[in-house]
């Protein structure tokens, strides 16, 4: 074998060293290049992840505001629940945890899976599994402490209705944030888990009422169990909200309906503002179910009872609800002819003829009241009357002052989803039937009285007849009153500015006289029993379901009861108080509706006098006071009200 010479293994040798040395020096750049990764370029999430592992910044949920009638009586509260949540960031198995949740706590599985699939939600957000935690649940929890750390038992608040259905399309109710609405830049400042309101006044006031949550930092240990507290940031609490509602009203106003099974709506007004002194829409919800935001089997069938619900109680008849007007329309149609000077206040006769001919077809009157004048019109709900006036007038008039009444459109109400409605309009018509677009006299007439292409909401009715009964002054109806001041956020007053239409005072006075005489003479709710010194007035309305349908029979086919209605009028005084009421199916307004109106304003006045104005609320007053003074019963505790 033969031998290197010396070069060649001195060249060898400095081969082998040069590649060793490159090699070394590749290393230590592929080092450099590490260090430089960890320790500079993701130093923050590294140092992040190594604070993660020893101290938790945990978010402690805001109460909301509470939100009160106009004289200070508590709609919805917050009150401390003891809940049980779930920390994410401490899971070391994600299916034994959700194991031992559904078998011992009772958690609903399906909605416990979808809450920790949710992406968009912080890790470090404590997810709510059990509001209003049991002795028992709450026992299990610290007694499983160490090998389930991260189910722990917090204290939070939670939304409490304390009148239960009381109001509740008005109040609304609350759940967490939707991934559409995330989607939406409205809520571009919200993030997942958040409870925000979802009708009523708790969505449209949310950002006064929803306060800025706080923050707690802690130590954990290797498991994620907490050692001790560094540093702690209180929440600040909404703004507490005060409505316009009068709860005396509104619980009056919803008994008439609950004691004879009526469903519709009915709405107490101050027309000289605008304000809501009631609002009722039947049937109803309870908000606390969706209040109670329990990850539960039980729970989660009330919700989907009432999601399912035939019924839908969840929709606001008073604001979303559109109806045929029936014979109430009659106010706008009187009051619009009058200003045009279709008719004059000393020429406003017109023949009845017990109703009208169209052609092959014989439209009717209720009556043959031979040619009243407007005044006996209004007082008698003459139909010929109208269908004579109405032709005089033409479509275009007649759609041209509905709309400065403000009907057939949203009028600003603070309260979702509100219903435009339908008036007369001959465009209308040629959109939604093509097969027979052109405007008729024969839908003037039915037009006349409310019905036909004719179909708003009682919001909206009572918006455009308010106007008319006050002078022309239209003022937006609004629940809101006031925003209490919180470090956060100055108080806030509700700010209105009427919408002026110009009305002639002596159209006021035969309008404001002819409803006086509907309730006052031998009218169309004469016999209901109002107190004649209280001067109400007010208008009755039949509105006609479908033919077809009515024709079949039973209840939920006869006709929808109406009752407008003002106190006081065909005085000086501006009306200080206005009523409508819808009974669905409820037959003539003058026997369905008028009798709740009436408990309406009786609630109303007796508050203002100081004394029951009707005998049957002398009766309720003596059975309240003696329930009030008789003693608990022996080995019973006296019961303290809410304050």
């Amino acid at each position: 074998m033969s031998k290197k010479n010396p070069k060649e293994a001195t060249y060898d040798f400095e081969m082998r060293l040069f590649v060793i040395q490159y090699l070394v020096l590749a290393l230590f750049v592929v080092i450099g290049i590490r260090f430089y990764i960890l320790q500079v370029a993701r130093h923050d999430d590294f140092q992040q992840r190594a604070e993660n592992n020893r101290i938790r910044e945990i978010p402690i949920p805001a109460p909301r505001g509470n939100i009160y009638d106009r004289n200070g009586k508590l709609l919805a509260d917050s009150t401390p629940a003891c809940n049980i949540v779930i920390y994410p960031l401490n899971m070391t198995d994600r299916d034994e945890t959700i194991r031992v949740l559904v078998e011992n706590l009772g958690v609903d599985r399906d909605q416990l899976i979808d809450e920790l699939d949710d992406s968009k939600r912080p890790k470090s957000q404590p997810i709510l599994v059990k509001q209003n935690a049991s002795p028992a649940d709450r026992a299990w929890v610290a007694a499983h402490e160490y090998e389930n750390p991260e189910i722990q038992i917090e204290f939070q608040p939670q939304r409490i209705y304390p009148n239960l259905k009381l109001a509740s399309h008005v109040l609304g109710y609350i759940g967490e944030i939707s991934p559409k609405q995330l989607e939406n830049p409205k809520y571009s400042d919200y993030k997942s888990g958040d409870i925000i309101g979802k009708g009523g006044i708790e969505a449209i006031y949310d950002r006064l009422l929803r306060g800025k949550e706080g923050m707690r930092r802690l130590i954990v240990d290797s498991r994620g169990r907490p050692i001790r507290e560094l540093e702690r940031v209180e929440p600040i609490k909404g703004q507490d909200i005060y409505t316009a509602l009068d709860i005396d009203l509104q619980k009056v106003a919803e008994e008439e309906f609950d004691k004879t099974g009526d469903t519709g709506a009915a709405i107490a007004m101050d027309p000289r503002n605008g304000e809501i002194l009631a609002m009722v829409s039947r049937p109803a919800f309870d908000p606390n179910v969706f209040a109670a935001n329990v990850i539960s089997s039980d729970n989660r069938a009330e919700l989907r009872a009432i999601m399912r619900d035939k019924t839908n109680p969840l929709y606001n008849k008073a604001v979303q609800g559109i109806y045929p007007t029936g014979s109430t329309w009659k106010l706008l149609m009187s009051t619009a002819a009058l200003e045009e000077g279709v008719i004059t206040p000393k020429d406003s006769r017109l023949v009845c003829g017990g109703g009208i001919g169209m052609g092959s077809r014989f439209v009717r009157c209720m009556g043959n009241h031979g040619s009243p004048d407007i005044h006996t019109a209004i007082v008698k709900s003459c139909d010929g009357y109208y269908y004579r006036l109405a032709l005089k007038m033409g479509i275009d008039m007649i759609h041209d002052w509905m709309v400065r009444f403000g009907t057939g459109q949203k009028i600003g109400i603070d309260l979702p989803s509100e219903s435009p409605g339908w008036i007369p309009d001959r465009k209308l018509k040629a959109r939604f039937n093509p097969r027979d677009p052109e405007w008729k006299d024969f839908d003037t007439v039915l037009a006349s009285i409310g019905q036909g292409s004719v179909a708003i909401s009682p919001m909206q009715l009572l918006y455009a007849t308010n106007g008319i009964m006050v002078g022309g002054e239209y003022y937006t109806p609004h629940i809101f009153k006031e925003a209490k001041a919180t470090p956060l956020a100055p108080v806030k007053y509700y700010e209105t500015t009427p919408k002026e239409l110009k009305l002639s005072q002596s159209t006021i006075d035969i309008i404001s006289y002819g409803a006086w005489g509907v309730v006052n003479e031998a009218g169309t709710a004469a016999g209901v029993g109002f107190p004649r010194d209280l001067n109400i007035g007010g208008k009755t309305g039949t509105a006609q379901v479908i033919a077809m349908e009515k024709a079949r029979g039973g209840k939920e086919h006869k006709d929808h009861a109406w009752f407008i209605s003002y106190a006081p009028v065909h005085t000086k005084e501006k009306p200080e108080i206005a009523v409508v009421v819808l009974t669905e199916n409820g037959g003539f307004g003058g026997r369905a509706s008028a009798p709740k109106a009436k408990m309406i304003f009786a609630t109303y006045f007796s508050k203002k006098l100081g004394r029951p104005v009707l005998p049957e609320l002398v009766a309720k007053s003596d059975q309240a006071q003696k329930a009030a003074s008789k003693p608990p019963s022996a080995g019973g505790s006296p019961v303290v009200a809410n304050q």
